[in-house]
């Protein structure tokens, strides 16, 4: 076949390639061996050198094991291929065809390969899927918005691809880079698969795999590891991870990074999946993860902002906005309350004069410490942050026996701790207010800090 009479006829960028058939099922070179004057001014442009026809594509192309897999369908296997992907490590997007041609040789085969990169996302391209595949997105987006659970919603989604990929195991894993940690957000496992759930595989070492899969990743979308010469090549670039597989009986897996924002988020793969769908699966997956990615980075959005919204920056307490969710909760019956509890108001002594005297650095030290107090010892209760130096405690299952007892632990750490808290308390039993237990406990707590300056009037003021 006149190779360059072909490729003459092409107005894009395009070239052939040649891959070398092995026994079972493997393939060998593979090589571009013609290429049209768009794709050769690309390579000068690119490469900084003229393009060679037969030369191994890794000299002209990114090495790439996506890339390989889909010259050898369309070349061995005959099949018509498009899809279109981005390059993370090159900051741009590919449009690629491949059309099988005709081959004179038993062991090798030829195709035509069709690409174009720009710089930024076609969306019509994005959208340019299969009517079926197409359908599954958006069922997924649909469903990804149905609920306002997003734990709920999500768990859904990953069945659902579990079942198109007709895998053993479908899971979305978060990770955290800088706390070094990672987390099943959810999974689905088939029945009868004997798959066990994730959380079986999270030791303390499970991080530092995860963290071997960008470099395994190498630039490219994803990782399909489905035959015996994948297995063998992931053997050689990241054993670790090959032996986690091999040890949990892992036969193929498929794996792509959950990316937002140039932040990777987690990951999500299906494992032991129908191989005779790679090509419909990966398509799916790697517009589906798109979604999945950014509902995730809204979800960890939201989490973050309700921890914002009811935390104390500065003590790590709970603050005065979660104190008044709680006491309305309790009071409207939507928390289920164990009677008797104690409220314990505690409010910091000396601390105007400290801040005064040392300057408010050393009094919010002050703040820090006394809360660390409270936390410490009622280990079994939430410290809500009142407002200024005042905090408050519910304390659920407590008596005022079990009350007088860490009172007096409390005032035992106090004191080691150089603090001194004015307290008032009440214990709540049933049919009793919350709201009325809230404001003699105050009252009491008043009286206490009243009783306590009388005894120590110079610690209220600045020394003159």
């Amino acid at each position: 076949m006149d190779f360059d009479k072909l490729l003459s006829g092409y107005k894009s960028k395009a070239c052939i390639m040649s891959v070398d058939k092995l026994p079972d099922d493997r393939y060998g070179n593979i090589r571009i061996v013609a290429g049209n004057k768009p794709h050769c001014d690309d390579m000068l442009a690119t490469m900084h050198r003229e393009f060679i026809p037969g030369s191994p594509y890794e000299e002209f192309f990114p090495q790439n094991k996506n890339f390989e897999d889909f010259c050898y369908r369309s070349a061995i296997l005959g099949q018509p291929l498009h899809t279109y992907v981005s390059l993370p490590f090159m900051n741009l997007w590919l449009n690629m065809f491949l059309l099988p041609l005709e081959s004179d040789s038993e062991n090798t085969g030829y195709c035509l390969y069709s690409y174009e990169v720009t710089p930024h996302v076609d969306t019509e391209q994005r959208a340019s899927l299969s009517a079926d595949t197409a359908s599954t997105v958006l069922q997924t987006c649909i469903k990804l918005r149905a609920s306002a659970n997003t734990h709920e919603s999500m768990n859904e989604v990953v069945s659902d691809i579990r079942k198109i990929c007709e895998s053993d195991h479908c899971c979305i894993l978060l990770v955290d880079k800088e706390q070094r940690t990672c987390e099943t957000f959810c999974e689905s496992i088939s029945e009868g698969s004997g798959v066990l759930p994730m959380d079986h595989y999270l030791d303390d070492g499970f991080f530092d795999i995860t963290q071997s899969w960008d470099a395994t990743l190498d630039g490219s979308t994803c990782i399909i590891i489905k035959n015996q010469q994948d297995r063998e090549w992931l053997e050689s670039v990241n054993p670790a991870w090959y032996r986690s597989l091999t040890e949990a009986g892992v036969r193929n897996i498929v794996l792509f990074p959950l990316e937002y924002n140039g932040k990777t988020l987690g990951y999500m793969w299906a494992l032991n999946f129908n191989e005779d769908n790679t090509v419909k699966i990966k398509e799916t997956l790697e517009l589906t993860t798109f979604f999945i990615a950014s509902e995730i980075s809204n979800y960890q959005l939201l989490q973050k902002l309700e921890v914002l919204s009811s935390a104390d920056m500065l003590t790590g307490t709970k603050n005065r906005n979660a104190m008044n969710n709680v006491v309305n909760d309790i009071v409207s019956k939507k928390a289920y309350i164990t009677y008797p509890y104690s409220v314990v108001f505690a409010d910091l002594n000396g601390l105007k004069r400290v801040n005064d005297e040392s300057g408010h650095t050393a009094g919010d030290n002050l703040l820090k410490t006394a809360a660390h107090v409270l936390g410490s010892v009622f280990i079994d209760a939430e410290v809500y942050r009142a407002g200024g130096d005042e905090f408050m405690l519910i304390i659920y299952g407590m008596d005022e026996t079990g009350l007088e007892v860490r009172l007096k632990a409390l005032e035992e750490q106090a004191d080691r701790d150089n603090v001194h808290f004015a307290v008032g308390t009440y214990t709540v039993h049933e049919g009793e207010d919350i709201r009325t237990a809230m404001r003699i406990a105050d009252e009491r707590m008043y009286a206490d800090k009243k009783a306590y300056y009388e005894k120590y009037p110079e610690r209220k003021y600045r020394a003159t």
